[in-house]
């Protein structure tokens, strides 16, 4: 920590180092340490300091330097952490909603220290400033280090008169609190059907949110102000780019106008960029106020809200005629008020008409000479479209296009300085660092962050469609839970299509000749790898097509090299099903006499002479291993087997991966869908 003193009038304050950034010998001091040095702006024109304020401490030059200019001496202090603070308002009627989180993120986000009797600056979340004067630390001294410590804070008046005063406001503001008669009325979700009436004061806002409409057509979102006031609209898509509510000075969509007829139109197309993962639409009505103005805050601005379909063709059958009338024989057209008026009469009428009536060289309007109407009547010459006759919408127009407007999160610099409302709120929707995100990785609303004056990051920023947050956040690492390699969250969707790829050129896996086995021939071993079983040396056995498990019956211990052995044990197998069964009670294999009687099929077989025919056909195909076989397995495969039908009746993946699922995850036919999720190709994919 250290202390800057001004030698001239001997303020002191405290402050700490934000970053090493400067040259060596300068120190560059913010405008809060400007303001408690009691350094002012003309004091430092004619040391001809850069405009951040850069006072160089290593200046010696020839001559006092007293007298040159500002003198800041820097020491080194050991600052206590504080546990207290005591606050007192400069001014009376503070009343944020809660003081709490206010103070704790302008206190960690831009100071370090807190030197006694000076004054704090803190920004409101509508913009507002609160100037706050500290009064009284624990442990006592002149300064505290409110870095990584539990600051406890409390907030007194400056006096009794001010005490009094804000609790004459605070009631006050509570008789037109939201929802109150005298008050804004309360947001709320809409639809398409029905309007909504609703009321808000000057300088307050009433959001509401549109969360489904027709997205295949454009919706127009429609306020009819019911009277004289100023009333603006706004509307942002609700997206994971587009986080906060609509206002003046940040919207994506908005209407400033002042329209003669009382009703504000946004239209929104479906094929706007802006709409693209929108959950919904963000609505918020305003009831426009700027300082100095002559508005009558007292009475609330009476409005009705509509979201309908919009018709951007409009009509055939009823089309609309734009020509301009044109006089018939015996009349003539006022060259004064260009009105149509009969030839008889037209003498008498220009007489009348050039004694009181005037028309506007721009927009051909009359008024009546001298009228209140006629000198309130102006023209906006950059925005043709803007005119109207009375002195609030100009005051308005002039505040809202042709005044600079700095924004809130990126300082004061010119860069930063825009010549309009729309043009801050374009900023402030796109690339200011301040603007809300939803964070795809943290899962949190935060700033995006990021430099909008260095090209190189809006460049990464677009081609990896990553904010910087974003891509400082995405920089943790997480094992992929399919092969176990450790990847960064923001490689993670690069690295999950590679095994997309992967899975959509991955051959099927064989499946147990016998119709009734749930198992793979090969096996299935970890992490989706087919033939697991044959890698590790636990293959089938067999040339039959048959597992492991349905073979082991089968196998003999003896040279046979034509098969003859194999072919009569087979037959012995399947004579012994037709004529005895299996005795089994969840056999349901029709070439097994248990089977058949399980499922209430006639008997087949019951004797030898009776079974060989039927045999003999099935011995015949032992060499084809297309056909199946037909023997009796153990109850868990079968149901796999039965499972598997089930999974391949969706039309979702193939049979034979559905079988590999089931086999790998035991027959546990949640698991199996998300092994098949992560493993197998897809119908769509193969």
């Amino acid at each position: 920590m250290f202390q800057l003193v001004n030698q001239k009038n001997g303020n002191t304050v405290y402050a700490g180092i934000r970053e090493f950034s400067s040259a060596e010998g300068e120190v560059t001091l913010s405008s809060y340490l400007l303001d408690a040095l009691g350094i002012q702006e003309s004091d430092m024109q004619h040391l001809q300091l850069a405009e951040n304020g850069v006072v160089d401490l290593a200046n010696e030059a020839e001559g006092n330097p007293a007298d040159e200019g500002i003198q800041v001496t820097v020491k080194a202090r050991q600052l206590p952490k504080g546990t207290y603070v005591r606050l007192r308002p400069l001014e009376a009627g503070y009343d944020p909603d809660d003081w709490k989180p206010l103070l704790e993120r302008q206190l960690r986000g831009n100071f370090t220290t807190l030197t006694k009797d000076s004054m704090l600056s803190i920004q409101g979340a509508k913009g507002e400033e609160f100037r706050l004067l500290v009064d009284k630390f624990q442990p006592e001294g002149d300064g505290i280090c409110v870095v990584d410590t539990d600051l406890e804070v409390d907030i007194e008046p400056l006096n009794e008169e001010q005490a009094r005063e804000t609790l004459r406001q605070i009631s006050a503001k509570a008789q037109r609190a939201p929802g109150t008669t005298s008050g804004s009325s309360v947001g709320h979700a809409i639809d398409i059907w029905k309007d909504v009436e609703g009321q808000v004061l000057e300088g307050d806002y009433v959001d509401y949110e549109l969360p489904s409409w027709d997205r295949g057509s454009a919706i127009a979102i429609e306020l009819s102000v019911l009277d004289e006031h100023e009333v603006d609209l706004f509307v942002s898509p609700k997206t994971n780019r587009q986080r906060a509510l609509p206002r003046d000075t940040e919207h994506v969509f908005g209407d400033f106008s002042s329209p003669k007829d009382g009703v504000k139109r946004i239209v929104i197309q479906p094929t706007n960029a802006e709409l693209e993962g929108a959950e919904g639409l963000l609505i918020s009505v305003h009831g426009f106020s700027m300082s100095g103005g002559d508005f009558n805050g007292a009475k609330p601005a009476h409005y009705t809200l509509r979201a309908r379909a919009a018709d951007v063709h409009g009509s055939a059958a009823t089309p609309i005629d734009l020509t301009t009338p044109q006089p018939s024989a015996d009349e003539e057209r006022c060259k004064n008020c260009l009105q149509i008026i009969p030839k008889r009469t037209m003498m008498l009428h220009e007489n009348f008409c050039l004694r009181n009536n005037i028309i506007c060289p721009q927009c051909k309007n009359v008024f009546k000479k001298g009228s209140e109407e006629w000198r309130n009547h102006w023209h906006c010459p950059s925005h043709p479209d803007a005119w109207l006759s009375n002195p609030q919408s100009k005051s308005k127009h002039e505040y809202v296009q042709h005044t600079q407007h700095t924004c809130p999160s990126c300082g004061p610099s010119s860069p930063f300085t825009f010549p309009s409302l729309p043009e801050l709120a374009r900023h402030r929707t796109t690339v200011c660092p301040g603007k809300l995100i939803l964070c795809q990785f943290c899962h949190l609303e935060v700033p995006q962050e990021g430099d909008p004056l260095d090209p190189s990051s809006e460049a990464e920023t677009v081609l990896s469609g990553l904010t910087a947050h974003e891509r400082a956040d995405g920089a943790r690492t997480t094992d992929c839970h399919l092969c176990d390699a450790i990847v960064r969250l923001r490689d993670m969707a690069a690295h999950a299509a590679n095994h997309e790829l992967d899975k959509a050129t991955r051959s099927r896996p064989e499946v147990c000749r016998d119709e009734l086995c749930g198992r793979t021939l090969h096996g299935i071993g970890p992490r989706g790898q087919v033939n697991g079983g044959t890698r590790m040396g636990q293959g089938p056995g067999n040339d039959l097509g048959l597992c492991s498990l349905c073979f082991a019956p089968l196998y003999v211990n003896m040279h046979d090299p034509e098969g003859r052995a194999l072919r009569r044990r087979i037959e012995r197998r399947y004579l012994t099903q037709l004529m005895a069964g299996c005795g089994k009670k969840w056999c349901a294999n029709e070439w097994c006499k248990t089977g058949r009687a399980n499922q209430g099929l006639e008997k087949w077989g019951s004797s030898a002479a009776a079974a060989l025919p039927l045999v003999k056909p099935l011995l015949e195909e032992i060499g084809d291993h297309s056909k199946p076989m037909h023997f009796c397995v153990d109850e868990a495969s079968q149901r796999r087997k039965t499972m598997a039908d089930m999974l391949a009746a969706e039309g979702v993946w193939e049979r034979e991966w559905c079988v590999a699922a089931l086999e790998a995850e035991g027959g546990n036919l949640a698991k199996a869908r998300g092994w098949l999720g992560d493993w197998a190709p897809t119908k769509v994919t193969r």
